[in-house]
């Protein structure tokens, strides 16, 4: 057994059955109702068969006012459940753990015809009491429909400068009811969302969290301190893990003078059976060992996933390194890529070729 390999218990009775995640991960390949696309299916099953011990799907909307793009899967109504089972099924024949990522885009939300945030904006409106109290349900409603399907587990999104985020970030949140002013009302959203999830769920179905926990472009204010704040304050409330969507799994220090190494700052603020789940420039072993030297648990792997599902076992070689991009559409089809996952590629700088040029 190699160190990729080892179980990762969790506090629910369940185990993970390795330390190498497949990250959520947009792919835009299922259908404008948000049902199951084959494609979808194909790239996910691809990467269990590749020997990811944890396959996640990409955020999928529970809400259609969070519905963010086109191709985006959904879990919110009942009409989702026959390809959510079908994906459940094929990811866990190969022996994945199967997770679904809980989704709410709030201003973000693209496709909605009524998007809320934590303040009013160009194109969305301030939530009411009634809107929240609407998204936590819808929450709770989708983890249930997850555990229906026979998945694993969930994750919560709450990273990434979606609806949750919108709430936590005091840049975004000018609100003076209970759901601004404070951090602790600020991230109150967020921790009835986990509230309704674990409660809306057996006690052997493992419930995680994202957060992003240090200021980017997208977190707009946020930093480690209430990173690490509400990181305690999910887990009280029973999360199994905590996942951290960085620029480096590693977790370098912020730019805030005398800040630890954000992994390590995690790993040692949390409780030792909550597992810290990390991603960011996870792309060769190195970088992997690098995030276990941290004090990282698990793994979450991007983008070198994308044209490698079996790189949770060309991994094992200290010597391999992925694909240099630009990727061709032969690789990527190789991959089980399919076209609109292509076309969605094409938009970054220097990632396929006949796409977006690189800087």
């Amino acid at each position: 057994m190699s160190l990729f390999d080892a179980p990762v218990p969790l506090r629910c009775g369940a185990s993970l059955p390795g330390r190498l995640w497949l990250a959520p991960m947009t792919n835009t390949q299922s259908f404008s109702d948000g049902t199951l696309g084959a494609d979808e299916l194909r790239w996910l099953e691809a990467r269990a068969a590749g020997g990811f011990p944890v396959v996640s799907t990409c955020a999928a909307y529970v809400h259609e006012q969070g519905h963010a793009w086109k191709g985006q899967l959904g879990i919110s109504e009942d009409r989702h459940l026959d390809g959510l089972r079908r994906l459940a099924t094929a990811v866990k024949a190969h022996g994945a753990f199967a997770i679904v990522q809980l989704h709410h885009g709030g201003k973000l939300a693209g496709l909605s015809y009524d998007a809320i945030s934590a303040d009013a904006g160009d194109g969305y409106r301030a939530a009411t009491v009634e809107d929240l109290a609407e998204a936590v349900q819808d929450f709770a409603d989708a983890a249930r429909r997850a555990e229906a399907a026979g998945f694993d587990g969930v994750e919560i999104h709450g990273a990434n400068g979606y609806l949750l985020t919108q709430f936590l970030a005091p840049d975004d949140n000018h609100r003076t009811d209970d759901y601004g002013l404070s951090l602790e009302g600020r991230a109150r959203l967020t921790l009835e969302v986990v509230d309704a999830v674990r409660a809306a769920v057996s006690p052997g179905f493992a419930v995680g969290i994202r957060l992003s926990p240090v200021d980017t472009w997208t977190q707009r204010g946020l930093k480690l301190a209430h990173g690490l704040t509400v990181g305690n304050w999910v887990a009280e409330r029973g999360v199994d893990f905590v996942h951290l969507s960085l620029g480096d799994a590693s977790g370098p220090p912020p730019h805030e003078d005398g800040m630890p190494v954000v992994a390590t700052a995690f790993r040692e603020a949390l409780p030792d059976d909550v597992a810290l789940v990390v991603a960011g420039g996870v792309r060769d072993r190195a970088s992997v060992e690098r995030a276990f030297a941290a004090g990282v648990d698990v793994v979450a792997v991007g983008k070198a996933a994308i044209v490698h599902p079996d790189f949770a076992r060309l991994v094992e070689d200290a010597d391999w390194s992925p694909a240099p991009t630009p990727w061709s559409p032969e690789l990527l089809q190789e991959a089980a890529v399919g076209s609109k996952m292509y076309a969605y590629l094409r938009n970054f700088s220097g990632m396929v070729k006949g796409g977006k040029p690189g800087r």
